[in-house]
C-alpha cells in the first residue's frame, strides 16, 4: 500500500474524530490521546457593553483581597481575588473608522472591516472555540443580545457591526438571540442534537471508505475495533442508566427556572438579568459551554426608567462622565457580578464554575470620546486552574499590547493552540 502517513490516522465524522490502531497497511503512527474524564470542562463567556465607561471610574490597583477597583467596577468587589484586569490593550483594526461600527465588528477577531455598507469582518474568538469543542455538547454556542440588531449605514460602514461581536465566519454574524424563551428553549427542547449522537455512528461513513483500502487483516482488525467502540458505548449508557458513571458530571440535569414568558421583556433589568441566569444554566448543565452576552449595541439606543435615568439613550450618556453614566455603567458590571456570584456558589470538585469558567467583560472603546487604543478589559473566572487572577496586568507601554495577542493566550488556556489569530502572532506575557 501507498499511505505514508506522518501522524495517526484518523476517522471523522459530523464533529467527531476518532483514531484508528495502526495496521500493516496503514504506516502511522502517534500518541494515544490522553485527558482527565473527571475534570469540569473549562468553559468560555464574553459580556460586551456599548460606548465605553465613566473615563475617571474605570480602574483596578493592587493584588489578590487587597485590590481596588474604580467605582464603575465596584459590582466586582467580591470576586477580586478572581479578577484579571488588562489595561492597554487595542485592536489596529479598530482605529481606522474612529466610529462605533468599525470598533465593534473586529472586536473579537482583529480582522479588519469591509467598509462601503459591505459586510466583512473575521471569525471571532468564541466560534473558533465552539467550531472545535462545540461537537462535545447539545448547543455548540449560546449568543445572546439584548438590543435588536441596527441594519442602517452610519458614516460609509454597516451597523451591523455595532450590533454583532460573534462572527460565525468573516461574512456571517452569528444570529443573535434576543428572546429569552427562544434562548431557553435552544438549550433545553427536546430534540436530538449532533452532541447526543453515538461517536460510531458518527463514523461509520469514513470507516467505510477506510475498509475498502486495506487488507483482508486490516479489515478484521478494524471490524474487531469499531465492535469494541460499540460495547463500550452500549456499557456506558447502561452505566449511566443505573447511575454508575463516575467523575465529573453537570449539577442540572434540566432547568431549575421555569421557561421565561414569550416576547421581550419591556424591564430591561428583567431581561438582562433572564439572560444572565439562561448562560449559567448553560454552563451548570453542560448544554454549552461557550457564550456571548451582548448587553447592548455600540451606539445604542436603550434607556434606563428602572435606574431612574430615562431621559436620554445610552450613546448621548456616554458622552458626558455625569453621575448618571456612572450608575448605569455600574448597571452593567452588576450582570457579570450576578453571572460571577451564581458560578461561584456551584461547587465542582475541589472548585466551582467559576474557578472552571473564563469570563471576559469588555468594551469597543474606553470612553464615550469613541477612544479605541485602550481597551477596558476584565477577566473574571480561573479557567480551570490555568489562569492566575487577582492582579492587574498593564501592556499600555510594552511593545506588544494587542487584543489577539490575548485571545491567543485565552485559547492556550481552553487547549486551542495556534501560531496566529487575527493579526498577532505573539502570546500576552503573564496570562
Amino acid at each position: 500500500m501507498s499511505h505514508q502517513f506522518s501522524r495517526r490516522t484518523f476517522l471523522r465524522g459530523l464533529g467527531v474524530t476518532m483514531a484508528l490502531p495502526w495496521m500493516e497497511s496503514l504506516r502511522v503512527w502517534g500518541d494515544e490521546a490522553t485527558g482527565a474524564a473527571s475534570e469540569a470542562p473549562t468553559r468560555l463567556a464574553v459580556l460586551f457593553s456599548g460606548n465605553g465607561f465613566h473615563s475617571r471610574e474605570w480602574w483596578a490597583k493592587g493584588t489578590g483581597k487587597d485590590m481596588e477597583l474604580g467605582q464603575v467596577l465596584a459590582p466586582l468587589h467580591a470576586h477580586r481575588e478572581k479578577l484579571l484586569f488588562v489595561r492597554g490593550l487595542f485592536n489596529s483594526e479598530a482605529l481606522k473608522g474612529n466610529i462605533h461600527s468599525s470598533q465593534t465588528g473586529n472586536l473579537l477577531s482583529g480582522a479588519p472591516l469591509a467598509s462601503g455598507g459591505e459586510i466583512k469582518s473575521g471569525t471571532s474568538i468564541d466560534q473558533l472555540v465552539a467550531q472545535v469543542y462545540g461537537h462535545s455538547t447539545k448547543v455548540p454556542s449560546l449568543v445572546l443580545g439584548c438590543e435588536k440588531s441596527n441594519p442602517s449605514v452610519h458614516k460609509n460602514y454597516s451597523m451591523i457591526y455595532s450590533s454583532h461581536i460573534s462572527w460565525s465566519s468573516p461574512t456571517t454574524p452569528t444570529p443573535l438571540e434576543l428572546y429569552p424563551s427562544l434562548a431557553f428553549d435552544r438549550l433545553f427542547k427536546d430534540e436530538v442534537q449532533k452532541g447526543d449522537k453515538s461517536v460510531l455512528d458518527a463514523v461509520l461513513e469514513d470507516a467505510s471508505d477506510v475498509r475498502r483500502t486495506i487488507s483482508v487483516a486490516d479489515q478484521r482488525k478494524l471490524d474487531e475495533y469499531l465492535d469494541s467502540v460499540r460495547e463500550v458505548e452500549r456499557r456506558i449508557e447502561q452505566a449511566g442508566q443505573r447511575g454508575e458513571l463516575q467523575g465529573w458530571k453537570p449539577t442540572l440535569n434540566k432547568p431549575n427556572i421555569a421557561r421565561p414568558a414569550d416576547g421581550i421583556p419591556q424591564d430591561i433589568a428583567e431581561h438582562m438579568k433572564l439572560m444572565c441566569d439562561i448562560l449559567v444554566l448553560g454552563f451548570q448543565t453542560d448544554t454549552t459551554r461557550v457564550s456571548t452576552l451582548k448587553l447592548n449595541n455600540d451606539h445604542s439606543s436603550l434607556r434606563f426608567p428602572n435606574l431612574g435615568v430615562d431621559y436620554m439613550i445610552h450613546h448621548l450618556l456616554s458622552h458626558s462622565d455625569t453621575a448618571d453614566w456612572l450608575k448605569v455603567n455600574q448597571f452593567f458590571l452588576q450582570q457579570l457580578g450576578y453571572i460571577a456570584s451564581k458560578l461561584d456558589a456551584i461547587q465542582e470538585g475541589e472548585r466551582t464554575a467559576l474557578d472552571n469558567s473564563m469570563i471576559m467583560y469588555c468594551s469597543s472603546m474606553l470612553t464615550g470620546g469613541h477612544d479605541a487604543t485602550n481597551l477596558p478589559v476584565v477577566i473574571v473566572g480561573r479557567a480551570g486552574g490555568k489562569l492566575q487572577t487577582g492582579r492587574v496586568l498593564d501592556y499600555l507601554d510594552k511593545p506588544n499590547r494587542k487584543m489577539c495577542s490575548l485571545y491567543l493566550s485565552m485559547l492556550d488556556k481552553v487547549g486551542i493552540h495556534l501560531d496566529k489569530f487575527g493579526d498577532s502572532t505573539e502570546r500576552l506575557a503573564e496570562v
